[in-house]
């Protein structure tokens, strides 16, 4: 669940810029944080003269989170003057920021950045570990601005609509809000939601919600009400860029990725009719129906749709993996009634996404429960719980980290009867051996193999399954009994691995105030707001122990290297950035000594065949369902080129991959 926390972070950090002091603001309010339903934490704010706002925000995210005290400055234009922020963030690391403007000149420091500028008159300092109630502010100044567009420091710029309030109701009140829709802090515009006197209300949301205490009734309402605004708009884009060719479609001279053969067989034609691939053969050897649409694809290669393993899918993320060719993911825990629905939409082609494979998320209640509202602590009720996923269709269940051990063999045991899969991070006090034995078909996350090495590491629910592999990793030793012992057992029960090594190398590799390697070769692409927000760094690093968490994610790499020649299953996952971080993992199964064909193979009809669908996918082979993406260039020789894919096909319907990311704000590829 990475990418999710560190999405919300990020977002948090990207909204922590700054109405004029509500009058109804005497006294301190307090807003209470919830993830997935369950209270996680609380947001207080405090408003005294001369325009101060004194805000504390904090959660608990499974032992990560940020704790912050901020201290904010309103100058009479509604712009910051000064801000303070100290505490810690999501990852416990420390926050000293601080901004200061006096006239036109301004400074700011906060642990990504550092500068001035002398022509700030005007801007409003987006902060970086600030708190939520800060948009409040942001939004006011934005809508003084003409045309609603202000100036951002340090860097882009944001706009602001207003739209028509809406009533909500909660304990016998009511209440009317308003809407406005942000564009310029991330990759599509975004609601906040204000008072009518412009005083901050709150964040309604599916995993991660802040409403003021005895409010938070009103959240699904609200959440309703910003899905449909964002469905109308991608209903709208999936009008404008996807088309179905009437008569079909062939690409001619193009080399065709064979994942049987693990090889490129150059001069070919590939013919789509409908939703499916009609021919495939020798150039001149295809009949090409007339009116067909015919495609030059000579110095290309077509390569099946890539599959996603470790996906978190929300909205966005389904026009961000098909631009970047993924026309499959596995979706490893989601809000079930959410995720059916954006499943239904992608399916039906009303809005833009891959296809999806879905897995039920299970944990068990405690302090660091996983953000599911799905907890079992008996038998009975774990056996419920597969029962149910099982009815809505789901293929797999994925276990968390809180899970009680006896629940394991129960839950796998339903699930098999089921025909479903069983994977997840290994449960506390558990090791990988044991849950393999007691039915895993596979283990989400490098670490929780590496972890079997050390049994006495028990509290692997927080943070510590990341930082004891930090410290501990760069001395094993892959070739040792122990190691072994690991791999046969994972051999002789199939177990498959999906290792999701770039989310390691972005928590073990990025330092705070640079573009770590994970987003080196996309960062410039992005819009600068959340560009930003890629400087963050990773886990924070004791002093004197930089080199040994880089020797620790080189260990990471090489264990998944080992894995492969041995003969053990991989996966490509993510559990981050959809679609580029597909194309970043299979570089480093690549730098695991994974030579590129293989890792093709792994990321189409590999995931296939781990997921039964290989007789539908996996390959560009005559009767199955026409997905594929065009390559300048040939993969097999470099991985790196899968950033550049031209055209992407799934079930048929035809995509333009710069077109999807201008959509979104993201430049294209050409330069990459």
């Amino acid at each position: 669940m990475l990418r999710t926390a560190r999405l919300v972070a990020v977002l948090l950090a990207a909204l922590g810029a700054a109405a004029p002091l509500p009058a109804h603001a005497a006294e301190p309010e307090r807003w209470s944080v919830r993830i997935m339903g369950n209270d996680a934490g609380f947001m207080t704010v405090e408003h005294a003269a001369g325009g101060v706002v004194r805000t504390h925000f904090e959660y608990n995210d499974r032992g990560r989170g940020p704790k912050v005290d901020s201290r904010l400055v309103l100058g009479a234009d509604g712009t910051p003057t000064s801000l303070e922020v100290d505490g810690n963030e999501y990852l416990k690391g420390p926050v000293a920021e601080r901004f200061s403007r006096d006239g036109g000149r301004a400074t700011w420091k906060n642990r990504a950045e550092q500068g001035e500028s002398a022509s700030a008159a005007g801007a409003f300092y987006s902060s970086y570990d600030g708190t939520p109630n800060e948009i409040a502010f942001l939004v006011d100044a934005a809508a003084k601005a003409p045309g609603g567009r202000l100036a951002l420091l340090p860097t882009g710029s944001v706009t602001v609509e207003k739209l028509a309030e809406v009533e909500v109701a909660a304990g016998g009140e009511t209440r009317r809000l308003v809407p406005w829709e942000v564009v310029g802090l991330g990759l599509e515009p975004f609601l906040v939601w204000l008072e009518p006197d412009g005083s901050y209300f709150g964040a309604p949301g599916t995993w991660f919600s802040m409403l003021p205490v005895g409010w938070e009734g009103v959240n699904d309402q609200l959440v309703d009400f910003g899905e449909k605004r964002g469905t109308e708009r991608r209903k709208a884009l999936a009008k404008q860029l996807a088309r179905r060719p009437a008569a079909g479609i062939a690409f001619t001279g193009a080399g065709v990725f064979d994942p049987e053969a693990r090889l490129v067989r150059p001069g070919m034609t590939v013919l789509v009719l409908g939703e499916r691939i009609a021919a495939v053969g020798q150039d001149g050897t295809v009949s090409i129906p007339a009116g067909a649409e015919v495609v030059d694809a000579r110095g290309k290669t077509l390569v099946p749709g890539l599959w996603d393993m470790h996906q978190h899918l929300g909205d966005l993320d389904g026009i961000l993996d098909i631009a970047a060719g993924v026309t499959t993911g596995r979706d490893l825990a989601n809000d079930t009634d959410t995720m059916l629905a954006r499943k239904k939409s992608w399916d039906s082609g009303e809005t833009i996404g891959p296809r999806v494979l879905l897995a039920g998320f299970i944990d068990s209640p405690g302090p660091y429960a996983g953000p599911s509202k799905v907890l079992v602590s008996t038998p009975e009720e774990a056996i419920a719980a597969v029962d149910k996923y099982a009815e809505l269709g789901y293929v797999q269940v994925k276990t968390y980290s809180s899970l009680v051990p006896a629940l394991l063999p129960v839950i796998a045991k339903r699930a098999h009867e089921h025909g479903m899969l069983v994977s997840g991070h290994v449960p506390a006090t558990m090791i990988a051996e044991q849950a393999i034995a007691q039915g895993f078909d596979e283990v989400q996350h490098v670490n929780m193999l590496l972890l079997n090495l050390w049994p006495e590491v028990t509290e692997t629910r927080t943070p510590a399954r990341f930082t004891e592999v930090a410290e501990r990793a760069a001395d094993v030793d892959l070739a040792s009994p122990e190691v072994r012992k690991l791999i046969d057992l994972m051999l002789v029960h199939d177990t498959v691995s999906d290792p999701t090594l770039a989310t390691f190398e972005s928590l073990y590799l990025s330092r705070a105030g640079s573009i770590g390697p994970t987003w080196q070769a996309i960062a410039h692409r992005l819009p600068p707001q959340v560009r930003r927000g890629l400087l963050a760094g990773g886990l924070p690093v004791p002093e004197g122990k930089d080199e040994r968490f880089r020797a620790s994610f080189r260990k990471c790499v090489e264990l998944v290297g080992v894995l492969h020649r041995a003969g053990v299953r991989l996966v490509a996952g993510t559990d981050d950035f959809a679609g580029f971080t597909l194309h970043r993992e299979l570089e480093l199964f690549v730098e695991a000594g994974i030579p590129a064909p293989e890792v093709l193979r792994i990321a189409t009809l590999g995931a296939a065949e781990v997921m039964g669908w290989e007789g539908e996918l996996g390959s560009l082979t005559p009767g199955k369902l026409a997905d594929l993406a065009v390559v300048p260039g040939d993969p097999t020789q470099d991985i790196g080129a899968l950033r550049r894919i031209e055209t992407v096909v799934k079930g048929g319907t035809v995509y333009d991959s710069a077109a999807l990311y201008a959509s979104i704000g993201i430049a294209p590829a050409a330069n990459d």
